[in-house]
């Protein structure tokens, strides 16, 4: 059984470190891996920045005496870039055959942002031991005043000061000399919340520990020469102990560990993201929770103190991922490259999985499972944000197609009710990173009580798509904008494939499946043709940026449209706006309506198509001048209406990814004009742990 931490809300920061061994390096160009990987993080949101190298000018690797600098700057990368080249005490040229440089993204959560509450932390202030933190701890409190009742002295408002102080506490009481892993196991085994860390010590020089507990790590292996194994077995602590009483280690050897054969050459990079490793190796280990991985004489060993279910190995991982997946490219922004790779992205989460000639759809993910699934009571789809929407958007044609009751569930919401889930439930988890750590609760949760889970996710080797049962993995390529995009049209299509799939050997369905599966085929094209009325719906948002409100109406297929699309007006413009249904705009939202109120309304020709234009009587009623996205070949509308944004038609249950795109360019239009940071949008970040 999962234990499950006290729930708690955090945006996660972000961790990078490298460590070089026998790959001779300057202090300079380790310097410009920890700022390149810092970099690469930078959408993940922050509001400051640090990083711990090996100070002195010495080239004596080995000397157990060379301090540990920390340099740490509230802001962007770039200002802790200027700040370390105002450092007059240290040489950049000094060269290193063996080092480890530890960096770090912070975003407040305990203590406003500043250099002293930045990390790496220090354990004293010889930094004998320093750390870096991803997640919270939530005994923090309990620790430091222990650690304040043992002499130590804290200097920041923060919960990670209290695990370097731990460690160092630890080590001072240690009753023999122990390795450094074994040394974090047992800090590891104090603390509560969720946690990703990465340690650096004097008294282990050239060493690395990182550990794992509901925040996301990985590492990244290069080395030019042949390495031990592609799988590390992972090493459990032995209960026997030797004279002193201490607890004898795993041997290391090639049976044990990872390295390059011969002791060669051998660069290894810890990190929360794959983006920020991508440039330098392909190669990656994702660590599980629990796992404590050591970097010792260039060895990389897997340490765990009890035996649970799952791989008694990690192996390494190939990436697919491309460095010029990651780079803006010509656009001014990710968030806008991001939104004009929907028509590739689309093509590339169908890609192998439908085959429009002879209309049939294969999921790989899901075939030792799909027959459960078809015999199964009801299907929960449990997600946050935008994932929450792809939901909303699909359940209709699920209900449709599948024939059975379908349940769309904020995953927090769904926690705080103890929701009653059963055997026969088929529980799907949709979240882009993978590593939401309300879904991922929600996950734990419904396996405890026998449901079958599904992952969906856009990110290999995230949590959520190693714990579930099954999944699909949907392939839209990195996303590194905070506001998603083309993630949420993808989840949006990987739900209507997984609907027929359920239904393929239905001879009742069979012309509605041709007709949505023709519809997918021609959807990437109908796209493109969407993006192309940028500069009009640039025109528009001229006319709306100086507004503090926008109401967006719809219902059907497109009432998770209208909530998407507020969502993305909200994130990035700061404006408010509210998606409504617009079959309850008489129980209180018509009350808003007047002459000076934006509204958007979305009417489609579809089988809500009447009620739609009810509702745009009512509002024009009230003086309202609503904005209509309508059907291109919709002529009534067009007339009735004093603006319009009209989108190409597709199949019904299709057309809100249609309807979708221009409230992402809106949303981007007028967040640009607002001069607000598209991708880095104010107190959010792109991965939300909400435990």
């Amino acid at each position: 059984m999962q234990i499950c931490c006290p729930r708690i809300r955090i945006l996660m920061p972000r961790i990078f470190a490298y460590l070089n061994y026998h790959v001779p390096k300057t202090r300079r160009e380790i310097l410009e891996i920890l700022l390149k990987g810092l970099q690469r993080l930078e959408y993940r949101g922050y509001d400051s920045a640090g990083v711990g190298i090996d100070g002195g000018n010495g080239k004596e690797w080995e000397s157990h005496d060379r301090p540990i600098q920390l340099i740490k700057q509230r802001g962007k990368v770039k200002a802790l870039e200027e700040e370390i080249y105002k450092q007059q005490d240290i040489d950049l040229d000094v060269e290193f055959d063996v080092h480890l440089g530890i960096a770090h993204t912070r975003w407040a959560t305990h203590g406003v942002p500043s250099p002293v509450n930045s990390h790496p932390h220090r354990s004293d202030k010889s930094n004998e031991f320093i750390v870096i933190h991803n997640g919270i701890i939530t005994n923090y409190k309990d620790l430091r005043k222990f650690l304040e009742t043992k002499g130590y002295e804290f200097e920041s408002e923060t919960d990670t000061e209290s695990i370097a102080k731990l460690v160092k506490y630890m080590y001072d009481n240690r009753e023999c000399e122990i390795s450094f892993a074994t040394l974090v196991e047992r800090v590891t085994q104090q603390l509560e919340g969720a946690f990703a860390l990465v340690f650096k010590s004097v008294h282990y020089p050239g060493e690395a520990v990182g550990t794992r507990r509901g925040g996301p790590l990985l590492i990244g292996v290069k080395s030019d020469h042949k390495l031990s194994t592609d799988h590390i077995p992972v090493l459990y602590r032995s209960s026997a102990k030797d004279k002193k009483g201490c607890t004898t280690l795993p041997r290391m050897d090639q049976d044990t560990c990872l390295f390059p054969v011969d002791d060669k050459a051998v660069e290894y990079y810890f990190a929360s993201d794959a983006s920020a490793v991508i440039e330098h190796t392909n190669r990656v280990i994702f660590l599980e929770d629990d796992d404590v991985a050591a970097v010792t004489e260039g060895r990389l060993s897997i340490h765990r103190i009890k035996r649970m279910g799952g791989d008694a190995a990690r192996a390494i991982q190939t990436l697919q991922m491309e460095l010029q997946q990651i780079m803006r490219g010509n656009y001014s922004s990710f968030m806008q490259k991001e939104i004009f790779e929907q028509p590739e992205s689309v093509v590339n989460t169908m890609r192998g999985r439908v085959n429009f000639d002879n209309n049939t759809v294969t999921l790989g993910g899901l075939k030792d499972h799909i027959k459960e699934i078809q015999r199964c009571r009801r299907l929960i789809l449990i997600a946050c944000g935008t994932s929450y929407h792809a939901g909303v958007a699909t359940r209709q044609v699920l209900e449709e197609l599948t024939e059975l009751p379908v349940m769309v569930e904020l995953a927090s919401d769904f926690l705080d009710r103890n929701t009653p889930v059963f055997r026969d439930d088929v529980c799907f988890l949709i979240s882009q990173s993978g590593e939401t750590a309300d879904s991922l609760m929600a996950l734990r949760y419904c396996k405890e009580r026998g449901a079958l889970t599904v992952g969906v996710t856009n990110t290999v080797g995230s949590s959520i798509s190693r714990e579930t049962d099954c999944g699909v993995h949907i392939n839209a390529g990195p996303e590194i904008g905070v506001a998603s995009t083309k993630a949420y049209t993808s989840q949006f299509v990987a739900l209507i494939m997984f609907a027929l799939l359920m239904c393929d050997d239905r001879i009742s369905m069979q012309p509605r499946r041709r007709e949505i599966i023709q519809g997918l085929r021609i959807l990437p094209d109908l796209i493109k043709e969407v993006l192309s009325l940028d500069d009009e719906i640039q025109k528009l948002a001229t006319e709306l940026y100086k507004q503090k409100s926008v109401l967006i109406m719809g219902r059907g297929y497109h009432y998770a449209t209208c909530l998407e699309g507020a969502l993305k007006i909200k994130e990035i413009t700061y404006m408010h706006s509210e998606g409504i249904l617009a079959g309850e705009l008489k129980h209180g939202p018509l009350a808003l309506v007047d002459k000076l109120m934006p509204v958007i309304m979305i009417i489609m020709r579809d089988h809500t198509y009447v009620k739609c234009q009810n509702a745009l009587q009512q509002v024009v009623a009230r003086q309202g001048r609503p904005i209509v996205i309508c059907d291109k070949d919709d002529y009534e509308t067009i007339e009735n209406s004093s603006r319009t944004i009209k989108v190409p038609h597709c199949v019904d249950c299709l057309q809100g990814i249609l309807s979708v795109i221009p409230l992402q360019l809106l949303s981007f239009h007028l967040a640009v004009l607002r001069g607000y940071d598209v991708d880095c949008p104010r107190n959010l970040a792109k991965s939300v742990t909400v435990e």
